[in-house]
C-alpha cells in the first residue's frame, strides 16, 4: 500500500511547493491574460515562457538558470513547464480551446483554496506522473518502493543525504568498491532515484537541495522541508535508524 498523502497543517503551499505555485500562476496569468497563448505545435507561447522563468523562481531552473543556457527561452527548454501543463490539464484547472489555454471553473476554485487539492495533486505526481523522459514501466515498477523510500529519507534527510549515501544503503555490495567503481556500478539506481524520487519530493516541495558552493554536476545534500511533516505520517517518525532488506 502507498504511503497516504493528507495535508493536515495550514501552511502556505505557494510558498513551499514548486509545483504546486506554478500551477496557481499559470491558472492565474491564464484567468488575467484571457488564456496562455499556444504554438501551431501546441507548446506554451514565448510570451508566457518568458514570464514563466521570471516568476515561477524554481530552483535550478530560475530565470538567470535558464537565460545562462538559452538566448531565447522555448517550452522544451523549461523542463518544470511540461509538469505544470500536465498536471493543470490532468486536474482540469486549464483547458485547450482555439490556441489558448484556459482556467476553468475548478482552476478558479483551485486558486482560492490549493489546500483542498494538494492531496490529490501530491499523489498523482509523487506516484504515477511519467516524466517526459521516463517510461511508464520504470514508474509503474516504482510503486512497489515508494514506502521503503519515504521511510528511509524520512530517517536520513534529517541531517540530510545524498542520492549516493542511499544507494550505499540499497546495494551495500558495493562497499569495497573505489568512488569511481561505484558510480559506474550503481549508475542507473542513482539515476532512478536522482530523477525518479528525490527530483519529485523537491518539486512537490517536500525536500529541499542544499547547494551552495557546488558545481554544476555535485550533488547537494537533501533536507526535509516543512510540508514533508505536515502531510506525511509514516511508521518511520519515531525511529532513529532504519534498516533496509
Amino acid at each position: 500500500m502507498l504511503p497516504e498523502i493528507k495535508l493536515q497543517a495550514d501552511v502556505d503551499l505557494a510558498a513551499i511547493s514548486p509545483l504546486i505555485r506554478g500551477m496557481m500562476l499559470s491558472v492565474a496569468y491564464a484567468e488575467e491574460e484571457g488564456g496562455i497563448g499556444l504554438t501551431a505545435t501546441g507548446a506554451m507561447n514565448r510570451k508566457f515562457v518568458h514570464w514563466a522563468a521570471v516568476n515561477f523562481i524554481w530552483p535550478g531552473f530560475t530565470a538567470e538558470d535558464l537565460y545562462s543556457m538559452h538566448k531565447v527561452l522555448n517550452e522544451n527548454d523549461v523542463p518544470p513547464l511540461w509538469v505544470v501543463r500536465d498536471m493543470s490539464l490532468h486536474m482540469k484547472f486549464l483547458r485547450r480551446r482555439k490556441g489558448l489555454l484556459l482556467a476553468t471553473k475548478r482552476g478558479r476554485e483551485f486558486l482560492e483554496k490549493p489546500q483542498r487539492y494538494f492531496d490529490l495533486i501530491a499523489a498523482d505526481y509523487l506516484y504515477t506522473y511519467i516524466h517526459d523522459a521516463e517510461r511508464e514501466q520504470a514508474v509503474h515498477a516504482r510503486l512497489r518502493w515508494w514506502r521503503m523510500f519515504l521511510n528511509l529519507l524520512n530517517i536520513k534527510t534529517r541531517e540530510g543525504c545524498t542520492p549516493m549515501e542511499v544507494v550505499k544503503i540499497l546495494r551495500p555490495d558495493l562497499e569495497p568498491l573505489t568512488e569511481t567503481g561505484m558510480t559506474i556500478e550503481a549508475w542507473n539506481l542513482k539515476h532512478d532515484l536522482q530523477y525518479g524520487v528525490f527530483r519529485r519530493l523537491c518539486w512537490l516541495g517536500l525536500l529541499y537541495e542544499a547547494r551552495e558552493g557546488l558545481a554544476i554536476f555535485e550533488d547537494g545534500s537533501f533536507h526535509k522541508a516543512p510540508l514533508w511533516s505536515a502531510c506525511l505520517q509514516l511508521e518511520s517518525d519515531m525511529q532513529s535508524d532504519i534498516g533496509v532488506h
